[in-house]
């Protein structure tokens, strides 16, 4: 399985290929912003590992032009305690974040959530195909073709997006907890003090208010969850 890196310090990306090398991964490691662009759009890896402090052109820039083009898993590394960078870049659109010093066994796991998470998606597309709508008011999720749709206009979501919008979508009569959105949505359990899940809903609220005007909303509910409404 191919997976782009893209960090600008040599011995950490030779460390982290070697980890990735031995556990079956094929890894193609770059270390400029622009030649990371170049690479993603290429159509040839499943997954980019991305850095934020990158020589010419930083990772969140990185990551509007991956996301403006394609929706591939992206887990971003930040700086340790940097949670400014780490909200930015969720909110840019990446599926996961870890933290430097990278630890290779958290940045495995990481990945092989995401991926995981990707292979469930596709497995679950197949497996609705009697079930391809869900609605609720004028919103519209067609599982198979991952789109979704007020009054028959595309909303853009990212592919961590659509999961949790159609988790709360298909639970509109529950309250549903932050630690199932993180493992459907994140493709992991959710940490203490982990806010990738609130960042991602905060990008859903908006992205449904600029066209439904709140006649669709999501309510939280305080120290459990998510409502859709």
């Amino acid at each position: 399985m191919n997976i782009l890196l893209i960090d600008d310090d040599v011995e950490l990306s030779q460390m982290l290929s070697e980890y990735l090398t031995n556990e079956s991964f094929k890894v193609t490691a770059v270390y400029t912003g622009q030649e990371g662009i170049d690479q993603a759009l290429s159509g040839k890896f499943k997954a980019v590992i991305l850095d934020i402090m990158l020589p010419d052109i930083n990772g969140i820039d990185v990551l509007k032009n991956i996301r403006q083009a394609i929706n591939i898993p992206v887990i971003m590394l930040t700086a340790k305690g940097d949670n400014i960078d780490r909200v930015l870049g969720l909110e840019l659109g990446a599926d996961d974040y870890v933290p430097k010093p990278c630890y290779p066994r958290e940045l495995l796991a990481r990945l092989r959530a995401v991926l995981r998470r990707v292979d469930e998606q596709a497995a679950q597309s197949q497996g609705e195909a009697n079930s391809k709508k869900y609605e609720l008011h004028n919103l519209v999720l067609d599982i198979p073709q991952r789109q979704c749709r007020w009054n028959d206009v595309v909303i853009e979501l990212t592919s961590t997006e659509f999961n949790l919008l159609a988790l709360l979508v298909k639970n509109q009569d529950r309250v549903v907890t932050k630690e199932e959105l993180s493992e459907v949505g994140l493709g992991r359990a959710r940490e203490l003090y982990d806010r990738s899940v609130d960042v991602h809903i905060s990008n859903i609220r908006q992205k449904l208010h600029q066209l439904t005007k709140d006649a669709v909303t999501i309510e939280t509910i305080r120290a459990v969850g998510y409502r859709i409404r």
